[in-house]
């Protein structure tokens, strides 16, 4: 092990931060403890959208530069104080994952090469009713950033109309999350259900601007990835750090910048002195609980219409109520040569 280290006192802990000078986003020179100290600048709000969730933590190592990997389980040796959670998944599996609990998990996990947080919807409490419905908006290639925005708006309009309060973020990416707090009544199936609801509703709304289809060859415009409600899925959370060049953050907006906002000015250098000079849009989150029982209510119609459960991730096991797990091309093919 090198001698190239730091100690960063932080929440009453000492944390060793090894090769402080590792740079990370080469493009702009940002090292591990220039991340490190972004971090430190919006704990507060971070920490917020992560306590009491188990975390996946992806691994930079060399910085965006290398090839990242997952790490699920927290590893033997990590300090005493470190939260964690135990969590299955649907291969029955189990782990004990990260639970960022206050900025010393925060400069720990950077210490890992983790870029950015990707939290359950669940808390410890019970990691079996989640209480975070996310719409995470994913446009084809081809779709330019507007029309994802008015995306977004359509998102808000149609929570409303069901009881329902978003909060938008950019996804430091391409596209844009919405963050809805619910209730933690409901097991994950039903939360999936609820969400296929809500992008099939958008989609009526923006008829080749926003799509439900899970195929890829079937999409037109923005994708509503009703699959990121399934267990097992995650999200960036708010105030991540991306691993892109430019070193965007997904950050969370007001309803009134969605239509004017460009992803590219959300960065680690602007992104905390905003939160310095407006606050946290997404503070109100935790009291504004929602229940899931309209959108369920027009699930239960458009099942009644016709429209049954859509596909669900490769790596899960076939459910009762899916269509077949085919390309839809493919599917032809197989009709016409039967």
């Amino acid at each position: 092990m090198g001698d190239d280290y730091t100690h960063i006192e932080v929440a009453g802990r000492e944390v060793r931060l090894s090769n402080p000078g590792k740079v990370f986003f080469p493009d702009l020179g940002l090292t591990k403890l220039d991340l490190v100290e972004y971090y430190l600048s919006v704990a507060d709000a971070a920490v917020a959208h992560l306590a009491e969730r188990p975390s996946i933590m992806k691994r930079y190592v060399d910085g965006i530069a290398g090839e990242p990997f997952f790490q699920k389980r927290v590893q033997k040796g990590a300090p005493e104080w470190l939260e964690t959670a135990t969590v299955s998944f649907p291969s029955g599996r189990k782990a004990r994952e990260l639970v960022v609990a206050d900025a010393a998990h925060l400069v720990w996990a950077v210490n890992l090469g983790v870029i950015d947080f990707n939290p359950w919807p669940v808390r410890r409490a019970d990691l079996d009713r989640p209480d975070e419905l996310r719409v995470d908006l994913d446009p084809q290639p081809d779709v330019p950033w507007d029309d994802v925005r008015q995306v977004a708006l359509t998102v808000g309009e149609v929570l409303r109309d069901h009881d329902l309060e978003g909060f938008p973020k950019t996804s430091g990416s391409r596209g844009m999350h919405i963050l809805v707090r619910v209730k933690p009544e409901h097991e994950f199936t039903t939360l999936r259900r609820a969400a296929l609801a809500l992008a099939r509703a958008v989609e009526r709304r923006m008829p080749g601007k926003a799509t439900s289809k899970w195929w890829k060859e079937e999409r037109e415009g923005v994708f509503v990835d009703y699959n990121q409600n399934a267990r097992d899925r995650t999200v960036a959370s708010a105030y991540s750090v991306r691993p892109v060049p430019d070193a965007r953050v997904s950050a969370p907006l007001e309803w009134d910048e969605v239509e004017d906002v460009e992803h590219g000015d959300l960065t680690v250098f602007t992104v905390p002195q905003r939160l310095r000079d407006v606050g946290d849009p997404s503070a109100g989150l935790d009291t504004a609980v929602g229940s899931l029982s309209s959108l369920l209510e027009l699930a239960d119609r458009d099942e009644a219409e016709g429209l049954g459960d859509a596909p669900w991730p490769p790596h899960f096991t076939k459910q009762a109520s899916e269509p077949r797990r085919v390309q839809p091309s493919r599917a032809r093919k197989d009709q016409s040569s039967s």
